[in-house]
């Protein structure tokens, strides 16, 4: 076929007709169109989330099921062959991959990534599979090709099902680099990704495609929670559930436990209760590995969140990788260490991926949030008056306390209430059924925080007997609540208090909001602890979540290190040295904190400010929504006289409710969160923009029946126009302005609309009588 104007088409019509028939030709069944990247990123402006466009290439080649080789950019013809290639490269690079195109139709322009060359070559000279598997088997580990492992384990595809999805790009890179490197004989391997992004999912493919291809035969995952040993074999994975062994020795067959290839343990730190309140099961766990297995029985060995105290040289946990020294070993981190005490990178080298919160957030994997900063009246410290004693008679010892006192070495039982009220207030001005994780001093402050927030929220303890619970390690009921907290489908617990047990490995999905009420000095910590909310459930309804800050803690996404290699920070890290006691009492009791009642010690809310980071911890804007809406507003409406009379003269109402959806302000939302609901939008405009007093719609709907507007009308066209004005009184204003309205089961005794519409002569007399019951609602004089 001869194309006459082949300038004049467009690059959709240039694929159709010409790259795509040209890629076809070899390639029939195994490349994707219009392939999907990221799934772009979530924006945070104004009260409302919306996402941009996802990354797509116009052509993915593969190999085989998820294993994609090659990306092919399109231009229009009226440009040259390679105009597209440094964007396809682009493309390449992200996805890791060695070869990237561009078209205009007339020919390809190549560039491959393991030899540097580039070069332009007609559509039918288009390389086959067999060509570029040929070419990258030959040039791959800097030309010396690929070993016959590394073929074995490139031939064995993913795991997949009807119930599982395919890798993600970054984790496809993770596994092959993983997989690559083991091949090559690596002994020791790290991978750094975020939390929420996939890790234990990564792993799982790692040892799948290891244990088919018969590289790994004994496989032992190891982390330091019941509940990440227990949420990776129901998982992830649990399509090798019958090939798991969950290690229990106190329970174990010594004689019998040998026949599994996968196996799951608790890696003990000598059988005391961790920082976390997780028991170890018993006190000669690693001396229990050297006995019941030999020093090379797994050849495979995967630490889970191997940042955790665990990287230190002398922890148990080292002892076991030393025992198993033959074996390979890969630890997974979202955080890793590395300062004088403790590395992980000593231990496992390099990373051999990173993928981080700030690249998860970018490409939309991962929940942006706000940060509400809230100052309390005693922030910058308080002093006890000259002689004040606590609720126990003591004198309180005179000094200045502050954020790295309080719950610590003092007790305030009115910050407590302080903090819990301005918790309730913003779950009621939102949504009181969201997630929430409150990370407190200790054990103690979240038992103390949540009997405040329990009180506060009576109607919903009422409702829910479980709507608060403490989650601590110490806590058995609350720890048997965890699997419901963190359930997608349970609605309670709602709120959950904590210390550490939630800090990390929690896969917390529907998490909303994260209150920081205990001072954190380390970059590692306050990471896991954002990490609790980066999940985006978009279907539950999550796209984003907050983050409450008490303490000051959000300083830390000022540090240059905030999404780069981590440093311990030094300073207050909350630990509470024991005093011993002054009466000389047998046993050396600590004196108890002083704690000071709410008359002792009044404490108030006496600002927040709401404030959106970019994904390198520097700050946007401050949020504060209002002020956004009225910066809007007045961008189109100078004064006040201006929006009533645009507002009045637009006969349908929602034409400007969508002008506010476009500037990403949801006006319901917004008035739910200043407890305004009974407002109609006109009133609320007036009143945060130009600080008018607002009318709510039942003083506007009263104000009509007082005027003798409905005297006009007689029968059922009057009783119509009450119904309206009651239907504006419940619902507001689009409801009255609906097409639908008179469908409504209150109008059905009327008849149909058409019959209702006749009782005002018709369509057009109906329509005039709504118009002037509207200016009647907002004629109060606000405007000449």
């Amino acid at each position: 076929m001869v194309f006459q104007n082949k300038k004049g088409m467009s690059e959709e019509d240039i694929k159709n007709h010409f790259i795509t028939p040209a890629i076809d030709r070899h390639w029939k069944n195994r490349y994707a169109m219009e392939a999907k990247i990221t799934d772009g990123k979530i924006l945070l402006r104004g009260n409302m989330a919306t996402r941009q466009k996802p990354l797509k290439a116009d052509y993915l080649l593969y190999l085989g099921p998820n294993h994609p080789i090659a990306v092919v950019e399109a231009k229009k013809n009226t440009l040259s062959v390679s105009y597209g290639l440094q964007q396809a490269k682009e493309y390449a690079r992200k996805l890791d991959l060695k070869f990237a195109y561009s078209s205009n139709g007339d020919g390809f322009e190549e560039y491959d990534f393991l030899t540097g060359r580039e070069r332009t070559f007609s559509l039918a000279e288009f390389p086959s599979p067999e060509e570029l598997q040929k070419r990258f088997c030959a040039g791959a580990n800097g030309g010396q090709g690929l070993n016959e492992t590394e073929k074995k384990i490139l031939a064995q595809p993913y795991y997949s099902s009807q119930t599982t999805f395919p890798p993600r790009y970054y984790q496809r890179i993770a596994i092959e680099r993983s997989l690559d490197a083991i091949a090559r004989g690596q002994k020791r391997l790290l991978l750094v990704m975020a939390t929420g992004t996939g890790k234990t999912y990564t792993a799982f493919q790692i040892v799948y495609r290891l244990l088919k291809s018969g590289t790994k035969k004994k496989i032992l995952y190891l982390a330091d929670r019941n509940i990440l040993v227990d949420q990776s074999i129901e998982q992830d994975f649990a399509p090798l559930a019958n090939s798991i062994h969950k290690i229990n020795f106190s329970k174990d067959d010594k004689n019998t436990i040998s026949s599994y290839p996968v196996y799951f343990a608790l890696y003990q730190q000598g059988g005391q209760k961790e920082e976390n309140g997780d028991e170890t099961e018993n006190s000669t766990y690693q001396s229990h590995f050297s006995e019941w297995f030999d020093p090379d029985f797994f050849d495979l060995i995967i630490v889970d969140e191997c940042h955790r105290g665990s990287a230190k040289e002398e922890s148990r946990w080292r002892k076991i990788l030393d025992y198993f020294s033959s074996a390979t070993q890969i630890g997974m981190t979202a955080t890793p260490k590395e300062t004088k005490e403790v590395s992980n990178i000593d231990y496992f080298g390099e990373p051999v991926y990173t993928y981080s919160l700030k690249q998860g957030i970018e490409d939309g994997f991962l929940a942006p949030f706000k940060v509400i900063n809230v100052t309390l009246s005693i922030s910058n410290g308080w002093r006890p008056m000259k002689g004040q004693r606590d609720i126990f008679g003591n004198e309180i010892e005179d000094r200045i306390y502050n954020d790295a006192d309080y719950d610590y070495k003092i007790v305030l039982k009115s910050r407590i209430e302080a903090v819990a009220r301005a918790i309730t207030d913003y779950l009621k001005a939102t949504d009181r059924m969201q997630k929430t994780i409150v990370f407190c001093a200790s054990e103690e402050a979240a038992e103390r925080m949540r009997i405040a927030l329990a009180n506060q929220n009576q109607d919903m303890m009422q409702k829910y007997p479980d709507y608060c619970v403490r989650i601590t390690g110490s806590d058995t009921y609350g720890k048997g609540k965890l699997d419901y907290f963190i359930s997608v489908s349970s609605p309670t617990p709602v709120i959950a208090t904590t210390s550490e047990l939630l800090s990390t490995g929690a896969d917390c999905k529907m998490t909303k909001l994260i209150v920081l009420d205990k001072v954190i000095s380390s970059m590692t910590s306050f990471k896991q602890i954002i990490g609790r909310g980066t999940r985006i459930r978009e279907k539950d309804g999550k796209t984003h979540f907050t983050v409450m800050d008490f303490r000051h803690v959000t300083r830390l996404f000022a540090d240059p290190e905030w999404d780069g290699e981590v440093e311990q920070v030094e300073g207050f890290t909350g630990g509470v040295p024991l005093s011993v006691s002054k009466s000389g009492k047998p046993g050396g009791l600590p004196n108890p904190k002083p704690i000071v009642d709410e008359n002792g010690c009044p404490v108030k809310i006496v600002g927040e400010t709401i404030s959106i980071y970019d994904t390198d911890g520097k700050l946007l804007h401050v949020e504060d929504v209002i002020s956004y809406t009225k910066q809007n507003v007045l961008k189109n409406y100078a004064s006040l006289q201006h929006f009533i009379r645009h507002w009045k003269g637009t006969k349908n109402k929602t034409v400007i409710r969508d002008a506010f959806r476009k500037l990403n302000i949801d006006l319901k939302e917004l008035k739910k969160s200043q407890n305004m609901g009974d407002v109609d939008d006109f009133d609320f405009i007036c009143y945060i923009v130009y600080g008018q007093k607002p009318l709510t719609r039942k003083e506007r709907a009263e104000q009509v029946r007082k005027k003798d507007f409905f005297s006009k009308y007689s029968g059922a066209a009057k009783e119509v126009l009450e119904m309206l004005l009651d239907t504006y009184k419940n619902d507001g204003i689009y409801a009255l302005e609906s097409r639908d309205v008179l469908k409504l089961a209150d109008f059905s005794r009327f008849g149909k609309p058409s019959r209702i519409a006749g009782y005002f002569g018709g369509r057009a007399g109906y329509e005039k009588a709504v118009q002037e019951m509207e200016n009647e609602l907002y004629e109060d004089g606000r405007v000449s």
